[in-house]
């Protein structure tokens, strides 16, 4: 391990995750702003659903580990939403039921992990499902929006039962303008616009949890601080909570309900 020792962020899904790092994307938007902070660890497995993330999860993330994750973000119920194959033997997909009931597997094993260890659940975003079937082809046939809300629902309505935050990307990206043409780099998975979506409702979440310790970016300590001790100058620390302040939603104002 390399020292000293940082909170640990865990992003733990299919291929929403996996493909997280590419340029603009939102998990490497969030190695970025916790750079100095936090250690941002990928675990994505593209083609993944439910029922293949609970298969792992002892392994991916095992009780007796020295080093807990202090946040793990996970994201799965796009590829469970799939239609089952007409053959009815493989493909993705996972019944409603089924999906619920690993989730909520998933999201009690990783609460048991310690007391510290936090959880965010991403509900399934919308797809263009024009474009799927440009770039796909046959290959995605029957995937849809009217197949997958039911699981977003879902996956929400579970985050309030089993106090993990959820975040309502079915929403979130539906609120933009033109999002079916600006979200997508392929029908699917997201482009730099909609990763920026999806990170300022991670930071709004964090932000606003009541966790002790917070997790927040500004909460936590910079790495090995540098002071140039030059008068007037801005310090590292100061750059640090500057440089990224475009992706923080302003704080409620006076009256203002916090969700």
């Amino acid at each position: 391990m390399v020292g000293p020792g940082r909170p640990q962020i865990v992003l733990f899904g299919s291929s929403i995750v996996q493909y997280s790092f590419i340029d603009g994307g939102w998990g490497a938007t969030l190695a970025n702003i916790y750079s100095r902070t936090a250690d941002i660890i990928l675990r994505g497995y593209a083609g993944w659903n439910s029922r293949s993330a609970l298969k792992v999860l002892d392994q991916a993330f095992p009780k007796d580990a020295v080093l807990q994750p202090s946040l793990v973000i996970v994201y799965f119920g796009g590829n469970d939403s799939m239609p089952p194959h007409p053959s009815g033997q493989g493909g993705s997909h996972v019944p409603l039921s089924e999906f619920t009931d690993n989730m909520r597997k998933i999201g009690e094993h990783l609460l048991s992990l310690s007391d510290k260890t936090r959880v965010i659940f991403l509900s399934p975003p919308p797809m263009n499902e024009r474009q799927i079937q440009v770039v796909f082809g046959d290959a995605m046939r029957g995937r849809s929006n009217e197949l997958c809300r039911p699981y977003a629902e879902a996956l929400l309505n579970l985050c309030r039962e089993i106090n993990v935050k959820g975040i309502d990307l079915w929403n979130a990206i539906q609120q933009q303008d033109d999002w079916l043409n600006t979200c997508f780099t392929d029908g699917i998975h997201f482009t730099a616009k909609a990763s920026e979506i999806v990170v300022k409702e991670i930071l709004k979440v964090v932000r606003e949890a009541d966790w002790k310790p917070s997790l927040h970016r500004k909460a936590l300590p910079n790495e090995f601080p540098f002071d140039s001790g030059l008068p007037n100058s801005l310090s590292l620390s100061d750059l640090e909570l500057t440089r990224n302040k475009k992706l923080e939603p302003p704080p409620p104002g006076p009256g203002m309900a916090r969700l």
